[in-house]
């Protein structure tokens, strides 16, 4: 008996050992000292998750859990105990610069409230590789949804979401605690919920920007097709460039096409450049998602397309912020909805007419029918259809 609750003593010893060894490893202390060095953080404390709760979670990380993978790791879907649905997203290996990102992106996302970005439920850095908990997105991202053979998204959705997503990043640059760029904005990173709402995600590359600067210098990072030229060859990272960034994912919305596209010939492979040409050369609409043409009308798409290419301006100071994005989108929208409104009204008034013309026409051939009918029987005319007199109901038991 004494001999095994020793050896069951040592155990546990070596497994707290073990679990603080993982939590400096995957830059536990690093996080605390980040937070603690943040003047007036609004960041709030956000939970810490066992290895063993992970691990159930996943059932032990299964294959049919996994969401997604990417660089930085893989995304699992996991049951909590009080089934709650969540996202855990697991890094691949430990090496110093994945903990500096995985820190940088639980810092980011602790300092955001917003209900169009996903929400950072927790952590865990007592495994051998460091753990991201957020909420479980289920209807998947932009990307997926526009790219589709047969896109179930309308004008008024692609307004819609282009809005939600612009108000996240609009709240990132100018309304977070401390103002952050998120500087890998894509349709990838735009997910939808059960209730189609967007929701930015996928923090790991943003910056926290001091107060006193309007940029960061940074080794360039993001993603080909949606990366900022400016920001590239200046490596002045600011929040232009994911104005930059978005405007890429307008243009998806209104063409459909992809950022980048080898199959497309090299003067259309980049979406950007192709978007900008075709406006100059007056062939916008050759470019444009046909059911769009369709449902908006011509000032409409082409105040749709001129947002876009201000957005697409190479010197940042000539596009617009975040929040003027927002409020021209919502312009949009709202002008876009009265219109709809308007030929709705029209449509209801024509159908309404081409009945009544419909039913009058009926009358005027009842009584032709009934005006020769009179004429050729030679019987009275209070016999006739249009007759005004009213004859008693009889009782069919007479009969």
């Amino acid at each position: 008996m004494v001999v095994t609750g020793l050896y069951f003593s040592i155990q546990r010893r070596k497994l707290i050992k073990l679990r603080e060894q993982f939590f400096q490893q995957n830059g536990g202390l690093l996080m605390k000292q980040k937070i603690s060095s943040i003047d007036g953080t609004s960041a709030e404390p956000s939970k810490i998750f066992t290895a063993e709760e992970l691990k159930k979670a996943t059932n032990n990380y299964a294959e049919s859990q996994i969401l997604g993978r990417g660089g930085y790791g893989v995304v699992y879907k996991g049951i909590l105990p009080d089934q709650r649905v969540v996202a855990i997203k697991k890094s691949k290996v430990i090496d110093k610069n994945q903990v500096e990102q995985f820190i940088n992106e639980l810092l980011i996302v602790s300092q955001v409230n917003h209900r169009n970005v996903v929400k950072l439920l927790g952590c865990c850095f007592e495994s051998e590789v460091p753990q991201l908990v957020y909420e479980y997105i289920s209807n998947g991202t932009l990307f997926e949804h526009i790219h589709k053979t047969f896109s179930w998204l309308t004008l008024d959705n692609r307004l819609r979401i282009a809005i939600e997503a612009a108000s996240a990043l609009s709240y990132l640059h100018s309304s977070a605690s401390i103002p952050i760029i998120h500087r890998d904005v894509k349709s990838a990173n735009i997910l939808l919920d059960a209730n189609y709402v967007a929701k930015m995600a996928d923090f790991g590359a943003s910056r926290l920007v001091p107060f006193d600067q309007t940029q960061v210098t940074t080794l360039v990072q993001g993603t080909l097709g949606y990366l900022d030229p400016e920001y590239f060859h200046s490596s002045q990272l600011t929040e232009k460039s994911d104005v930059y960034s978005f405007g890429v994912v307008l243009a998806e919305l209104l063409t459909g096409k992809k950022p980048i596209c080898l199959d497309r010939s090299n003067e259309e492979r980049n979406l950007a450049t192709y978007f900008i040409v075709s406006m100059k050369e007056s062939r916008l609409f050759q470019i444009l998602e046909p059911r769009l043409v369709r449902e908006g009308t011509l000032e409409q798409l082409e105040a749709f397309a001129e947002l876009i290419k201000r957005c697409l301006c190479l010197k940042s100071e000539e596009r617009p912020s975040m929040k003027e994005v927002v409020v021209e989108l919502e312009g949009l929208r709202k002008q876009f909805k009265k219109d709809q409104w308007v030929n709705d009204q029209q449509s209801h008034v024509e159908s309404t007419e081409s009945l009544q013309s419909q039913e009058a026409r009926a009358d005027t051939s009842i009584e032709l029918i009934s005006l020769s009918f009179d004429d050729a029987s030679g019987i009275s005319g209070q016999y006739s259809f249009n007759c005004s007199m009213t004859f008693p109901v009889r009782n069919s038991s007479r009969y």
